[in-house]
């Protein structure tokens, strides 16, 4: 079995497919594995069996030490550009290290797409000036390339990753000057806001970024409210003095390797917008692949863990390696999925995801 992403939904897949007896092969195009995680300085918070307490750095490396040590073939720096029915992997190896490539064809009797997601964006005027970036690219750069983005934050997006990278860039040392979110409540869990509000960041409700200024960066930026025809309100017009604006806006599935391999997508705007269609056990339309993680749907990183345990399984026991635990493994996995997509958050993803899984199983019987 080949597994496309080393993120946790990844990992996890990758783990629970060779521990039942396949020969599993990691792939991912970054020099750490991990995913999100590696970025994820803060302590995760739930249930013990989710890692409640635990940074997401620290769980990226155990989860990266299980699989190597339980026989997993990691091949990092390995970037898949193309699939072909077998279905067979075209990786290059060795691009960001070595700035040349190797090609190789991998031939896998299953596959498990954990390609993850990518960042919204969001245009206005200035929104190409360099200072203007990705909320998940900030983090990078403070958590894993350990450089400050900018001394003056204007963060747009008040969802759990725009309220999680603000402390995090304060802890950094930047100064965050506000927070705007367009619509008229904070997008993000109460725990996070409330971190941000007691460090002094004012979080601007039905708000948003009017324009950024600046020659060759960004030098200031005008915001603006809104009321609630969606019409901007005069007087409510601010100039801010920043060097740096982080859009989270939110993420996408990251679909084009699953659309490549022909897995027919479905549109989900609570999920994210486009991606792959699969049944109960995080099966495609294409036989033999599998999806898990974000490109499954953009939810929670334990989300992705128990997605993933659940495609490395439904792939080993489709070859006869499931083991006589696989049934009753499958039933616990997707009662912990259940217990993740409660309360006020989780509700509108049980019910988006019961939709997608009602038209995956549709389809996968069809053909």
């Amino acid at each position: 079995m080949a597994v496309v992403g080393a993120g946790p939904a990844g990992l996890a897949a990758a783990i629970e497919a060779q521990k039942r007896g396949l020969n599993v092969l990691l792939v991912d195009m970054n020099l750490k594995a991990g995913g999100q995680l590696i970025k994820q300085i803060h302590k995760f918070f739930g249930s013990h069996e989710h890692r409640a307490g635990t940074r997401g750095i620290d769980i990226a490396r155990d989860l990266y030490e299980e699989a190597v040590s339980s026989g997993v073939e990691v091949w990092l720096d390995a970037a898949v550009y193309a699939i072909y029915p077998g279905p067979v992997l075209e990786i290059a190896r060795g691009i960001l290290a070595t700035r040349t490539a190797s090609k190789e064809m991998v031939h896998a009797s299953r596959v498990v797409l954990a390609t993850g997601a990518s960042e919204n964006a969001v245009s206005f005027p200035g929104w190409t000036l360099p200072g203007v970036m990705g909320a998940g690219a900030a983090q990078t750069m403070i958590n894993v390339e350990r450089v400050l983005p900018g001394k003056r934050v204007l963060m747009v997006g008040s969802g759990n990753v725009g309220l999680i990278v603000t402390y995090q860039l304060l802890q950094a040392g930047a100064e965050v000057v506000a927070i705007v979110e367009v619509a008229p409540k904070i997008g993000g869990y109460g725990v996070h806001s409330a971190k941000v509000r007691r460090a002094g960041v004012p979080i601007l409700t039905s708000y948003t970024v009017l324009r950024a200024f600046g020659d060759r960066q960004v030098e200031g930026a005008e915001i603006v409210a809104y009321d609630e025809h969606h019409n901007p309100i005069e007087e409510t017009r601010q100039f801010l003095d920043v060097d740096t604006i982080c859009i989270a806006a939110g993420l996408k599935p990251y679909a084009k390797l699953a659309a490549l391999a022909g897995c027919e997508l479905i549109y989900s705007p609570v999920l994210g917008g486009w991606m792959p269609v699969h049944d109960e056990n995080m099966h495609t339309s294409v036989p033999g692949i599998y999806v898990a993680g974000d490109l499954a749907g953009v939810e929670e990183a334990s989300t992705a863990l128990e997605e993933g345990r659940l495609a490395g399984l439904s792939a080993a026991e489709s070859l006869g390696k499931g083991g006589p635990d696989a049934a009753d493994e499958k039933e616990s996995i997707r009662e912990r999925l259940s217990m993740l997509r409660i309360g006020p958050f989780g509700k509108a993803r049980a019910d988006a995801k019961s939709e997608v899984i009602k038209v995956g199983e549709k389809i996968c019987r069809a053909g």
